[in-house]
């Protein structure tokens, strides 16, 4: 068997899968729910609900934006409590709905039961009912990305699709919450894989999974050719070599399909591919089939001083405290709590923030882990240039945006990084090169858009 990879760059740092045999757990109701507008890329949701309304889990309560945005739907039965704003995994105060829990009430259209519904059984289900269906739901990418799912299903004229590639890549350390999806409702993922196959019009899929998931990948290689042995769709397993960060869409359309993605605004589309989460498979399974909106997630509450590990089903909207403190509270000493994992993770100032779309971990880095080295000057070792997986060179890209030379950090593609943290990761010298080029990158987006809008 031929071990795939991607062809540029790529690091592979210390794994930490510390909950990786541990099995998912139902998180309890929180007594309080907040729902940041903006849980995906794009419009910020629009609220449909007022000041003391009564919901059900289910109900939506804000309505997509923008052809780019999403609805967002109640995982509680309660009371609005106010519109305002929360904390969110930005740092900054954003506006959002906070509803008290009052029982669990769930919406009558929901299929509750545990019957494995299949594509063959539901001829009703044309390509564009699939989208219809996936869209209302409010399902976005699953990984962090937090795209809105539909959008990638409809490709511009411009673009034609050949594939779905299925991300189970899961490379970022700590990480298990996919792994344990794939092991625990894998029937259901690979029906919304066909899904995803029927909605974007092709025959071929892919699940692209590294090799340290032994496991899944032998549960997912003998579901499939039940599955689709007797079908009109093709499913691959790919294995992958263990190697960072090949959960990014153009490092695993390069591995899986061996097809290169080029710079913004090209998308794996543009290349015929269509990436989706294996979260997102699984959500979308739920969304079509059991007409259930989303409003729950699988997430790692993990770190290595924490007393009790996990993952656990987590409704949206529950503040990250409670996790914690099914785990067994916050260790004693220097603490840093990431919304993900080490690698792309954002550090909080708050565990009352709540979990969202795109919450696959909530991570707690301990003492030393805890601190950054203190950054020395650059030793020009270009380690930084070896491992960066889109041919940049972070160094500079980094010191351009130090010196605020927004013109030359555009010619040099700042716009392409995709914000992985390998060069940070591998630097010598502990330069902050991340932060210099992920604010850099903000404001040479922010340039481009102010440009076109004025054409």
């Amino acid at each position: 068997m031929k071990i795939k990879t991607f062809s540029i760059g790529g690091i592979h740092p210390e794994e930490n899968k510390l909950t990786h045999e541990v099995a998912t757990q139902v998180a309890p109701l929180p007594k309080k729910v907040i729902f940041p507008l903006s849980q995906h890329i794009g419009a910020p949701a629009t609220p449909v609900v007022q000041k003391g309304d009564k919901v059900k889990v289910g109900t939506m309560i804000a309505d997509a934006g923008g052809f780019v945005s999403a609805p967002i739907f109640s995982s509680v039965s309660g009371t609005v409590f106010n519109i305002d704003t929360a904390i969110d995994a930005t740092g900054y105060r954003k506006p959002a709905i906070i509803i008290n829990v009052e029982g669990d009430e769930w919406e009558e259209t929901i299929d509750r039961s545990d019957k494995l519904e299949l594509v063959k059984d539901h001829p009703e289900l044309t390509s564009e009912e699939i989208v219809t269906r996936i869209k209302a739901a409010g399902v976005v990418g699953m990984g962090g990305a937090c795209f809105p799912t539909f959008i990638k299903l409809t490709p511009p004229p411009t673009a034609k699709a050949e594939c779905v590639i299925i991300n189970a890549v899961e490379c970022e350390p700590y990480i298990t919450a996919d792994y344990r999806l794939m092991m625990e409702h894998v029937d259901e993922i690979l029906v919304g894989l066909e899904l995803l196959m029927k909605g974007a019009k092709v025959t071929k899929g892919y699940i692209g999974i590294e090799t340290n998931k032994p496991k899944a990948i032998e549960l997912l290689t003998k579901k499939c050719a039940e599955a689709f042995s007797a079908s009109d769709y093709s499913v691959e397993v790919v294995p992958l070599a263990q190697r960072y960060p090949q959960g990014g869409e153009k490092q695993l359309v390069d591995a899986v399909i061996n097809r290169q993605v080029p710079a913004p605004p090209a998308i794996p589309v543009n290349v015929g591919a269509i990436v989706q989460n294996v979260g997102t498979a699984f959500a979308v399974y739920q969304a079509v089939m059991k007409h259930k909106p989303l409003f729950e997630r699988y997430t790692t509450v993990t770190g290595k001083r924490l007393q009790k590990p996990g993952n656990y089903l987590v409704r949206m909207g529950t503040p990250m405290q409670d996790l914690i403190d099914l785990c067994g509270g916050m260790p004693e000493g220097d603490n840093k709590l990431l919304a993900g994992g080490p690698m792309m993770g954002k550090a909080l100032t708050s565990t009352e923030v709540p979990i969202c779309k795109g919450t696959n971990s909530v991570t707690i880095l301990s003492g030393d882990d805890a601190r950054r080295k203190e950054p020395q000057p650059c030793i020009r070792c270009a380690k930084c240039v070896g491992v960066c997986p889109m041919g940049l060179e972070p160094y500079l890209l980094a010191k351009l945006s130090a010196f605020k030379n927004w013109e030359r950090a555009e010619r040099e593609d700042i716009v392409s990084c995709i914000e992985c943290g390998s060069c940070q990761f591998t630097c010598p010298a502990h330069r902050p090169l991340l932060d210099n080029i992920r604010q850099g990158k903000q404001t040479v987006m922010g340039i481009i858009r102010s440009r076109a809008a004025k054409k």
